[in-house]
């Protein structure tokens, strides 16, 4: 079913929303609220009909009520002040009062468009890179115990890190192949979805001390299967094992580059499998991005580098989570400099072609105002894995940090073509990134563009809704821009003038540029 307003069409199954041929980025749950919305749209649907219906009875407070309808409203081109589509009824709740034409995924038009993929009806499908490309899809864990989850994650994780260290490849980020994890996928859609001619899946079973991992490479276009082999080893094996399939993968896409390449004088070396264990287990906390699992990531890291002290994974890894998160202000500024440097330089010890150390001393530069030495850093990253998404996103918000806005987008658009997802949470860090870069380049209308794709992808990131504010006030729009602002500040009530001044990584420059925007927008001081 898909549902037809205005130039907007909300497409059930899929789960999208398009505004004419374009695809809107929507986070999930604000896509199941206006769903509800439309669905329900000949009455008044109350707070608790929401919270029962989209939230599934949780308790859910006022201020991410309040957010998820601000973010629906966004999505359609609505707001609170025009309610031209939903509209608040005083005391009752809201109402979906646009006209709506229901119509089925047959009937719907088929986006125009240059793109190298067929897509069905109503679906837009991204156009296919100049070089090979490929989504890995998070192996199934198949053991039958949830807490192996992390090994089956860890393995995924291993593969599309090894695949994306060749310059030939174009390897999609985790967080876009892991917005799949635990659902039935079509093939053939994925590859749609994500603009790749390749995908590899795979199943995981961890029985005792063997493993048992199959792995099949297909080509999206047709759905036909490249080549699919079965694996049974020891747990001892399996570093090897994940160097096994990422040759063959890399063999059966490109022999004759695969012959210059030539990884099999790889230097991993021997490695405990509990230090393995550990690391897999961390990395699925810090991906969570959340201050709650921040923490038990920085707690595994150190119990592995407290067990395996020769093991450098844990040493950068450790170091990068420590600076990020002094940068977005979850700890003191400062407190950790002095770890972080030494737990870089010993992960470098013992791995140089480690690139996650060049990201943590790219990131404690920028907690420094070191603009050259963090772009030196992140290119570091670069030169040893072309792929990383997160070293292109932070060298773009290095260079936007640094009073740089030109320089920044060019790394934006880079790492947006690796997080090729809409359902990629990590879209709005990149999305963020780019409405700062026009709002410091002082095109404001721009800003307010970016910034509220990245509100929609992920209402909660709070650096997308200060440009937002900022963007607006500056446009002259002070009502809409007092309107984001006290959303923003339900979101962080503890954000003012000089909260934002204790930040470690704005240079003096951009930072005043953007509280003149803030302080327009009714930021307290």
């Amino acid at each position: 079913m898909i549902y037809n307003f205005e130039e907007y069409a909300l497409d059930v199954g899929r789960q999208e929303l398009r505004r004419g041929g374009n695809l809107v980025a929507v986070e999930p749950q604000v896509l199941d609220l206006l769903l509800y919305l439309i669905r329900n749209r000949e009455r008044v649907v109350s707070k608790d009909d929401l919270i029962e219906h989209v939230w599934k009875g949780r308790i859910v407070s006022d201020s991410t009520l309040t957010s998820r309808i601000t973010s629906a409203r966004q999505a359609i081109g609505d707001s609170g002040d025009q309610q031209r589509l939903i509209r608040t009824i005083a005391r009752k709740g809201l109402r979906f009062v646009g006209e709506v034409h229901e119509s089925t995924a047959k009937q719907a038009p088929a986006v125009k468009g240059d793109v190298a993929l067929p897509a069905p009806s109503g679906a837009e499908a991204r156009s296919l890179p100049d070089k090979p490309s490929i989504a890995v899809l998070p192996f199934a864990n198949m053991s039958g115990d949830p807490e192996q989850e992390y090994f089956s994650d860890g393995i995924t994780e291993d593969i599309i890190t090894a695949l994306s260290r060749f310059l030939w490849f174009l390897v999609i980020a985790r967080s876009s192949t892991f917005v799949y994890k635990g659902q039935g996928v079509d093939v053939k859609q994925v590859g749609r979805d994500l603009g790749v001619r390749y995908v590899l899946e795979g199943s995981v079973r961890k029985s005792g001390k063997r493993v048992r991992v199959t792995a099949q490479l297909i080509e999206a276009i047709s759905g036909g299967h490249i080549w699919a082999e079965q694996y049974d080893r020891e747990l001892t094996d399996i570093f090897a094992l994940q160097d096994e399939i990422t040759a063959r993968v890399a063999a059966a896409i490109q022999p004759k580059l695969w012959a210059a390449e030539d990884m099999r004088g790889s230097k991993r070396s021997v490695v405990d499998l509990d230090a393995w264990h550990l690391v897999a287990r961390a990395m699925s906390h810090q991906w969570k991005m959340t201050p709650a699992d921040n923490e038990i990531a920085i707690g595994i890291y150190r119990q592995a580098i407290q067990r395996h002290p020769d093991y450098a994974p844990p040493y950068s890894l450790l170091a990068y989570v420590l600076a990020l998160s002094a940068s977005i202000g979850w700890t003191p500024a400062g407190r950790d400099d002095e770890l972080i440097a030494e737990l870089a330089a010993r992960a470098l010890d013992l791995d140089p072609d480690d690139s996650w150390p060049h990201e943590a001393l790219g990131q404690l530069a920028v907690n420094r105002r070191q603009t050259d030495d963090a772009v030196r850093h992140y290119q570091a990253a670069l030169d040893l894995n072309p792929n990383l998404p997160t070293a292109l996103c932070n060298l773009g918000w290095t260079l936007v940090l640094g009073g740089r806005s030109e320089q920044a987008l060019g790394y934006f658009e880079r790492s947006r073509a690796l997080r090729t997802s809409l359902r990629d949470p990590w879209v709005a860090f990149d999305l963020s990134g780019t409405a700062a870069a026009h709002y410091f380049a002082g095109r404001y209308a721009e800003a307010v563009k970016w910034a509220k794709q990245a509100a929609q992808v992920r209402s909660g990131l709070l650096i997308g809704r200060r440009f937002l504010c900022a963007s607006l006030a500056q446009m002259g729009h002070i009502e809409e821009a007092g309107a984001e602002m006290r959303t923003l500040l339900q979101l962080q009530p503890n954000m003012s003038v000089a909260w934002m001044q204790t930040l470690p990584t704005y240079t003096p420059g951009p930072l005043a540029h953007l509280l003149e925007g803030l302080r327009k927008a009714g930021l307290p001081d």
